[in-house]
């Protein structure tokens, strides 16, 4: 009987143990992806003009990644559009470039580890969405499929370290 507790016990450590880990790494996923996000986020007022951006998505851009937001609005994917080609993330057709994402990503701290993961979740959602001959819809479409992918997978980052970490760029 005191070998079962004890067998008992000792995989409760060990799930706790494992548990905290897989905790740790999300939240430093969410830290990194936090990072690029606000990152990118910074050329936002660049594109305010190119893209024909109103004041309602300026401000609704900040709760892009709120649970309750819906990324629905056509003038989102044409601010994502205008800030993507700012850091040469997409192709001459406003889809998106594999290898300047993945090295955009692995440029932050910790970023070597997502950036497959992001590059993988983006284009998965991209081939989702690849007949919306828009491209405005299309990116706007496949900016809502990433959000709930990164979320499934943990990756997503979070508001507040958004915000947080904004001031550093």
């Amino acid at each position: 009987m005191v070998i079962v507790f004890e067998m008992a016990l000792c995989w409760m450590v060990l799930t706790l143990v494992l548990a905290a880990g897989e905790m740790e790494a999300a939240s430093e996923h969410s830290i990194t992806m936090s990072n690029v996000n606000a990152h990118y986020g910074k050329t936002l007022e660049m594109c305010r003009e190119e893209a024909q951006i109103s004041p309602e998505i300026m401000q609704e851009w900040h709760h892009i990644w709120d649970d309750d937001f819906e990324v629905v609005q056509r003038e989102i994917g044409c601010a994502i559009i205008c800030m993507s080609h700012k850091f040469s993330l997409l192709q001459d057709d406003n889809r998106m470039h594999h290898e300047s994402m993945f090295d955009y990503i692995r440029s932050f701290d910790n970023g070597d580890v997502l950036s497959a993961t992001v590059v993988e979740l983006f284009h998965n959602c991209e081939k989702q969405y690849e007949d919306i001959e828009d491209d405005c819809s299309r990116v706007t479409k496949v900016m809502a499929c990433f959000k709930v992918e990164a979320k499934k997978a943990g990756i997503a980052p979070e508001v507040a370290m958004i915000e947080a970490v904004l001031e550093k760029y």
